[in-house]
């Protein structure tokens, strides 16, 4: 099975794009990640739940996790604020890393060995550098799988 098959059409985002309304859709959809793309609507990275979840936590919180019970339930509700202002690009990693990205003509077994070997539970399926869908790790199970 190729690549295109199996993509979906999947929410995508731009490095511009405001950052709560990127961690509002991933949220809403319990995404795990969102496709980010260029000026030119070309594949950049991956903006992970789980780098949203780190811009959100103090850094002395991350080095400490015993800190976590000492931080009353109001810092939940201001989790907007901390949001609010910023853009995709602020909430990626300084050092960019290599994009999760397959060809449209690839296998499930090249789909796969890329989300493997970059750790990353979705993937950019591409033609002529343009996205035309999204595999997530699960719809790879559930093609890879037998039922």
């Amino acid at each position: 099975m190729q690549a295109r098959a199996m993509a979906e059409e999947y929410p995508v985002t731009s490095l511009d794009a405001d950052a709560l309304d990127a961690a509002r859709l991933l949220g809403e959809h319990r995404m795990p990640g969102l496709v980010v793309t260029d000026k030119d609507g070309k594949p950049h990275s991956v903006l992970g739940a789980s780098q949203v979840v780190r811009f959100l936590v103090p850094s002395y919180v991350q080095d400490d996790p015993a800190l976590a019970g000492v931080i009353d339930e109001q810092f939940a509700d201001r989790v907007a604020e901390k949001l609010s202002g910023h853009t995709v690009r602020e909430l990626l990693p300084k050092e960019r890393p290599e994009l999760a990205v397959a060809e449209a003509d690839d296998t499930i077994i090249e789909v796969a060995a890329v989300m493997a070997r970059m750790r990353c539970p979705l993937v950019a399926v591409v033609e002529n550098d343009r996205i035309v869908g999204v595999i997530t790790a699960s719809r790879l199970l559930e093609h890879a799988l037998p039922r």
